[in-house]
């Protein structure tokens, strides 16, 4: 019976891309328990091998099958990495204000950062939850930074090699989020660049095993973020329709690949894990749980090289680096 529910709530999940969180508020927080159900079928197909019942054995190795088939597995076994001369970098980081309230018991870790930029010297940085301090200083021609005053004085920020031409801030309404754009040339080319960051869901590392009433809470709380995340998305779409460059979009969805917003985002793009990457590809330090909520989309036009997880502990987010060329 346990079995049977688990697989249910599996084949459940293949729906949440395809139905709006407005339309089913509840159903979308499945998305973020997918690897979960993975690894109990996992459990299960264990389990059900070892005492010889076939017919349960069968279910739960279908729904793996199915999650393979269907790029849901949540690890990736083959990387990709082509050495090209003309490639571009791109390198995604929510730096978490670079501890400004100190979460992390880490001396100076704008200085550490600033230092990891440098040594991996990408040509396109997107941050998330950038905070201005002396200690970030790296040296970029162009950049454009968009900072709430109103809040926390954080924002988001576009550092570039390339020359901006165009830039925006689509400017959310009645949140910390936001998501914002620059259009680079590249040779003969222009490119255009989004570094956005969709509705928190109020998920911390700190977070522990809790309660039934705070686990209703909590729930109800991811699902508002989820329906206020349609807006966003909806808006971020409307806009990307309307360019008619190349675009590569970056950073913190605050959602996984089984969610509508991370379905809708991607279109027809191509995901740069998915193409070059390795492992569980976990980007958000939720103890242990491979938490994939931060990415690098491009153009279906681009081949991607290479991609990068970096294991540094500078934030409760790992930065990513995608290599791409055409």
């Amino acid at each position: 019976m346990i079995n049977n529910i688990f697989a249910l709530l599996f084949l459940a999940s293949f729906a949440i891309p395809y139905i709006a969180p407005k339309t089913f508020p509840l159903l979308s927080v499945l998305s973020l328990a997918v690897p979960f159900l993975i690894l109990i079928h996992i459990i299960f197909i264990i389990y059900w091998w070892i005492i010889g019942v076939k017919k349960q054995f069968l279910l739960s190795a279908l729904c793996i099958t199915l999650s393979i088939l269907f790029s849901y597995f949540p690890y990736k076994f083959n990387s990709k990495k082509v050495v090209s001369g003309d490639d571009l970098a791109v390198m995604s980081y929510n730096v978490r204000m670079f501890n400004r309230y100190k979460w992390i018991d880490i001396e100076n870790i704008p200085g550490k950062i600033n230092d990891f930029v440098k040594k991996e010297d990408p040509d396109i940085l997107s941050v998330q939850e950038y905070y201005v301090t002396n200690e970030f200083k790296i040296d970029y021609p162009y950049k454009y930074v968009v900072l709430d005053e109103e809040k926390h004085n954080t924002g988001q920020a576009l550092f570039s090699k390339y020359k901006i031409v165009n830039k925006g801030s689509l400017d959310f309404k009645d949140t910390n989020n936001n998501a914002i754009f620059i259009d680079v040339i590249k040779a003969a080319d222009t490119l255009r660049i989004y570094n956005i960051h969709l509705e928190t869901t109020g998920i911390k590392p700190s977070d522990e095993l809790i309660g039934e009433e705070e686990s209703k809470r909590m729930i109800g709380r991811i699902s508002k973020s989820f329906v206020k995340q349609q807006d966003q998305v909806e808006k971020i779409g409307i806009h990307k329709n309307n360019c008619a460059y190349k675009v590569i979009i970056t950073g913190d969805f605050n959602n996984t690949t089984y969610s509508w917003a991370y379905h809708h985002i991607k279109g027809d793009m191509k995901d740069s894990f998915l193409e070059a990457g390795e492992g569980f590809g976990g980007t958000y330090n939720f103890h242990n749980y491979p938490l994939r909520i931060d990415f690098i989309l491009v153009d279906e036009k681009f081949n991607v090289n290479q991609f990068t997880n970096f294991d540094v502990d500078y934030s409760d987010h790992f930065p990513i680096m995608a290599r791409i060329s055409q």
